[in-house]
């Protein structure tokens, strides 16, 4: 299933610029995103040069080792004319750094120099849809919160959305059910212009049950994802696309969130990246506001009522502090490294995978893939099949 448009594919241009996009494609592939370490490679040792980024990390020769670790179990995979053609046949595009379209204003404020996460930019934005990408540079807002919503959040939801895409504000989210899918809808039936940041390729409609709302997202504004085509949604892909969400935007608004939500992760990034972050009240009884509750109580976050709150604080000069913290139930893949986790998400939800394309699949070399599966085998998270590896669920291995 996928989220076809009539828009212009992509790359446009003669020999050269079809190297050039084929270069980027490939960049955008051959590390798990985000990177650093690759994007500086890029923008610092070959200055902003993708082809010359490219052929040095085919060839092996000379490259730094964090490059050289991010890129070694995918660089021999070179797949980027088949995602140019996947793209082009969705209607398509890939903007990239080089582009026009690049929203550039946003991304140069990712930064987080020395952080413990890595918060850097997207090498490349892969998109589906009728909206220009520079679009994000003004009055955007992400509008976020639990896919358990409650009629009052959904409610609320499209009271903010719609009335922000009245007012000619870019309503952004992450196409999730739930707050989500009422964020996007309401902008929608507004007459407004909506944006679904994917944590998984754009060719592929997730959640499926939203495979007709993504096109309708397409139609009048964007899908877009730094993944590309054809890959799979993955925890660690979520929480990485969390942070675009919140910066590529001006504010985002938590409407329902409960203590473990996945929306509290992209109100960490916000604050991180000194966006303005607002919080919606809801009945003190209700578990999935219990994290809008603890982000007003702490300060954290503005309190919002109404799109006019989001309107007063939604523009450059709203910022607020701290990064989230770690309050809420353990979950079994808490405390797994970032290695570990990308290796757990590398793992079929059914069946059985070899070790080396678990490696290929998480973006590790097979060294580290080994010691992740060890260390997941060990905390009873997978389970070695033969010379296969399955994954491990509440009720049992996924391979029987």
């Amino acid at each position: 299933m996928n989220i076809d448009t009539d828009s212009t594919a992509c790359p446009r241009g003669g020999p050269a610029a079809r190297r050039r996009a084929a270069a980027w494609a490939y960049l955008s592939r051959v590390a798990e995103a985000p990177c650093r370490a690759l994007l500086s490679f890029i923008e610092e040792d070959h200055r902003g040069d993708p082809e010359a980024a490219a052929e040095a990390v085919r060839s092996r020769a000379g490259l730094p080792d964090a490059v050289a670790s991010a890129t070694r179990a995918r660089y021999a995979t070179d797949v980027a004319e088949r995602d140019l053609a996947v793209i082009a046949r969705l209607g398509g595009r890939l903007v990239t750094r080089d582009s026009d379209e690049w929203p550039l204003l946003r991304t140069q404020q990712f930064g987080l120099p020395g952080a413990a996460v890595d918060g850097s930019p997207p090498v490349a934005l892969w998109t589906v849809g009728a909206m220009g990408l520079e679009r994000l540079e003004s009055r955007a807002v992400a509008i976020v919160g639990t896919r358990a919503a409650s009629g009052y959040g959904e409610h609320v939801t499209a009271e903010i959305a719609g009335d922000l895409a009245a007012q000619d504000y870019l309503v952004v989210s992450g196409a999730a059910y739930g707050v989500d899918g009422a964020a996007h809808r309401a902008a929608l039936g507004a007459g407004g212009t909506t944006v679904a940041i994917l944590a998984c390729g754009v060719d592929r409609a997730y959640p499926a049950g939203h495979a007709r709302l993504l096109r309708a997202i397409a139609e009048a504004g964007a899908v877009l994802s730094e993944y590309p085509p054809g890959v799979a949604p993955g925890r660690h892909r979520f929480l990485a696309r969390n942070r675009l969400v919140a910066g590529l935007t001006d504010a985002t608004v938590v409407v329902e969130a409960g203590r473990r939500s996945g929306a509290l992760n992209t109100a960490g990034w916000a604050e991180r990246m000194c966006r303005s972050l607002l919080a919606v009240p809801g009945p003190v009884t209700s578990a999935t506001s219990v994290g809008c509750h603890m982000l007003l109580r702490q300060d954290r976050a503005n309190l919002a009522t109404d799109a006019e709150d989001v309107m007063e604080v939604a523009g450059p000069f709203g910022a607020l502090g701290a990064p989230p913290g770690a309050d809420g139930c353990a979950r079994p893949t808490d405390g797994l490294t970032a290695v570990q986790l990308a290796v757990h998400d590398g793992l079929p939800a059914r069946g059985t995978r070899p070790s080396e394309e678990v490696s290929v699949e998480a973006g590790v070399s097979l060294d580290e893939t080994m010691g992740a599966l060890a260390v997941l085998e060990l905390a009873g998270l997978a389970v070695r099949a033969g010379e296969d590896w399955a994954l491990v669920r509440a009720d049992g291995p996924a391979a029987r």
